[in-house]
């Protein structure tokens, strides 16, 4: 078995290997020098007080309403902003609200920030704060989901321009921390009102330090400094473009060849490229995104808990980790990182027991050959691999594991909610609120856009009582036990916590990777 699992992480590293010299374009010998640096000059020489920043996709809707992707985050920070903010160091602060307060149990009373307008002109006050949380929390805002996160709120009331109370229906330990987030960003009443939704979906308008000026779906995305923006002296560059880019070894030579500044999800293949080059830097950053291979509960084998379990005792995480992506990455328990309030350091990962696994199959009554459809995005060189790995693993145990590479937004948004995306799949969450009560909530709870079979009568009860409270200790003590319950009902095949690598041409100044994809740009400069 050792030796089988050598020569497959040999043959794996090969790959990797060439993957990453054809994409340098060039070889080490004529490049470097004695330091292992590339002799080349930085090839940006005439873009001004701009940056392009290479990324892998696009979420092809721009309403916070409608969506919860990362790659929505990555550029909209830039373009919307809520009431409350979270820095690059992940601490709340004032944002469009400069206080907030709890009047009582069911009040949150918020001070607004005045002289700020959005991009069109329009002013930013107490009834656009109101619209927006009557819109998210009306029938347009129920059809996405962003409503999950927000349905505490009753209403939002309006005591006067700069002030509005937001009525609670009930206790919600992490709203501050929401309101930093995604849907809760900030709309333009008139704007919205005389352009419509759809239009809106496209040429979306907040109060950021840039404002979209360009929308080529799954081409570009051109952001503009906004000229009116209320933080004084930013942002300190002119223009923004998101090229997308999904292939790495594309999004790469780009880089290389002076196209873009900034490379998002450069892959661990990659890194060492990036590293001997004399104008680009490597910049990694620990994040709360987790991976995992989901399961699918409706389909069989999958609706057996034995067969969930011997599929987490059937891979070696470690070995993925170590092998494949390079130490970038940390095993989990439960579905999420350790960056989260909720996770639970007593419990550890399902250790790699490839007999285990066999012997929970036998008593499942699976035979062997039996056929098991996974779906990956097919943009993510890495995650190829690891399901390369995976179906080894599987094989070693008497499955037969067939990878289907789709696109990365139709897995996310169509398949995956449809109950279309085979018996497992890759489902990578980023844990944005560092608080298990988003992930736990619409990962189990029954009916949730992303979870499309997967119900629990025990884990309703933890997620209700979880949410009852604002008792830090008390919520500490029921995830506790709800992590416990998902450890043995295994949804998922658990398999690290995300490092993310980022490339930067090193005419880029004060950019720091985001920890949960969310770049802010407005301090980043050029020279």
């Amino acid at each position: 078995m050792k030796k089988k699992l050598s020569v497959l992480f040999a043959l794996l590293l090969s790959f990797t290997l060439v993957l990453s010299a054809c994409s340098s374009g060039k070889s080490e010998k004529s490049n470097a020098g004695s330091s292992g640096k590339s002799k080349e000059e930085n090839p940006v020489k005439d873009r001004g007080n701009e940056i392009v920043i290479g990324v892998t996709s696009e979420p092809q809707n721009w309403d916070p309403i409608d969506t919860f992707l990362l790659d929505w985050s990555t550029v909209a920070t830039s373009v919307f902003e809520g009431l409350v903010d979270r820095t690059l160091d992940l601490k709340l602060q004032p944002g469009l609200a400069e206080s907030w307060e709890y009047l009582d149990d069911n009040t949150l009373q918020f001070k607004l920030r005045k002289g700020v307008q959005f991009h069109d002109g329009e002013p930013f006050n107490a009834e656009a704060v109101k619209f927006t949380f009557d819109r998210l929390l009306g029938p347009e805002g129920q059809k996405g989901p962003q409503y999950a996160n927000y349905n505490s709120i009753d209403h939002v009331e309006i005591v006067d321009e700069y002030t509005v109370n937001f009525k609670l229906k009930s206790k919600d330990p992490v709203l501050l921390t929401k309101l930093a987030g995604y849907g809760a960003v900030i709309v333009p009443p008139k704007y919205i009102q005389e352009k419509g939704d759809e239009n809106f979906n496209n040429n979306p308008v907040g109060t950021g330090p840039f404002k979209m000026t360009g929308y080529k779906r799954d081409q570009e995305i051109v952001l503009e400094k906004n000229p009116n923006y209320w933080k004084q002296g930013l942002p300190k560059l002119d223009k923004v473009t998101f090229k997308v880019i999904p292939e790495s070894s594309t999004r790469l030579a780009e880089l290389q060849t002076g196209k873009i500044d900034i490379m998002k999800r450069v892959e661990v293949a990659q890194a060492k490229t990036v590293k001997e080059s004399s104008f680009l830097e490597l910049k990694d950053v620990g994040t709360p995104t987790v991976y995992s291979m989901r399961f699918d509960t409706a389909k069989k084998p999958f609706d057996n808990k034995q067969v969930r379990q011997a599929i987490n005792y059937a891979v070696d995480k470690d070995a993925i980790i170590k092998d494949i992506l390079s130490g970038y990455g940390k095993s989990i328990s439960t579905y999420q990182s350790e960056l989260s309030f909720g996770n639970n350091p007593d419990l550890k990962p399902y250790k790699y027991d490839p007999e285990k696994a066999k012997k929970l199959l036998k008593e499942a009554g699976v035979k062997e050959g039996t056929q098991i459809d996974l779906f990956i995005p097919g943009n993510d060189a890495t995650f190829k691999e690891i399901a390369q790995a995976v179906s080894f693993y599987l094989e070693e145990v008497g499955l037969k594991l067939n990878i289907n590479s789709v696109d990365s937004t139709t897995l996310i948004s169509d398949l995956i909610p449809n109950g279309k995306a085979g018996h497992m799949y890759r489902q990578g969450w980023g844990g944005w609120t560092l608080d298990f009560d988003n992930t736990a909530y619409l990962m189990y709870s029954e009916g949730q856009k992303w979870n499309p079979s997967f119900k629990d009568a025990k884990v309703e009860e933890l997620l209700a009582a979880e949410r009852s409270t604002v008792d830090q200790k008390e919520r500490e003590k029921i995830f506790k036990e709800l992590t416990e319950v998902l450890y043995d009902l295994a949804p998922e095949l658990n398999l690290y916590q995300a490092v993310d690598l980022y490339a930067v041409n090193k005419r880029v100044q004060n950019f720091q990777p985001p920890h949960e994809d969310r770049m802010r740009l407005e301090e980043v400069s050029v020279k």
